[in-house]
């Protein structure tokens, strides 16, 4: 009976999988410069699929020291997304988020993937001076799990099935969710990310829709 049970759920999710699909979306980093500056080396991300230098973990950041290579940085290269994201970060960690809000705009404008990802986070929490909205949070999230960002395909359905996004606009169906979570679980082997993954996974099966916004 036990094998008969798993075998409905696993059957009744990959109908769900074959009812609408994911829309995958790639970011051209080739159309930017892909030499380290001052900025990569100070001010990078080190879960940023896109770095070019190994990245600093927040505590390690020197944030004015940052700012300053940032600020050299994107005067010389205004349009590459990968240096305005960082510059938001070095302004985020000094405590002046309200200097971060243009530059963080400008990457997301270009769907950096991190930046869809980390703005998206502030929106959803409210921190660092974003102002907290929910259903903007959900449209930058979502959008970081279409252009392949890890955190945010789990992220994503994690907090739909919280009812965090309910009433926000964007897709909340299981089958999305469920393709958001099997390329997470292909792009990781860390025993933490993929338990996440698979207890997220477990959950979709009964999760119910409440639907978009009314």
């Amino acid at each position: 009976m036990k094998h008969i049970s798993s075998f409905i759920a696993a059957t009744a999710l990959l109908a769900l999988a074959t009812v609408a699909h994911a829309e995958t979306l790639k970011f051209d980093a080739g159309k930017y410069s892909q030499q380290p500056t001052g900025c990569d080396i100070l001010a990078a991300h080190p879960d940023d699929p896109l770095r070019v230098a190994p990245g600093v973990r927040q505590s390690q950041v020197d944030a004015l020291a940052a700012i300053a290579a940032c600020e050299v940085a994107v005067a010389r290269d205004p349009a590459n997304p990968r240096l305005r994201y960082q510059l938001g970060r070095a302004y985020g960690y000094a405590g002046q988020g309200e200097k971060a809000g243009v530059h963080r705009e400008a990457a997301v404008a270009a769907n950096y993937p991190q930046a869809l990802f980390v703005i998206g986070f502030l929106h959803l929490t409210g921190e660092n001076k974003a102002p907290k909205d929910l259903c903007r949070a959900a449209e930058l999230i979502h959008r970081s799990a279409q252009y392949g960002r890890l955190a945010g395909q789990v992220g994503y359905p994690m907090w739909v099935m919280e009812g965090r996004f309910e009433g926000c606009a964007t897709p909340q169906g299981p089958a999305e969710m469920l393709e958001f979570l099997e390329a997470a679980d292909a792009q990781t082997g860390d025993f933490y990310q993929e338990s996440l993954i698979a207890v997220l996974k477990r959950d979709l099966k009964s999760f119910k829709p409440v639907g978009a916004a009314k």
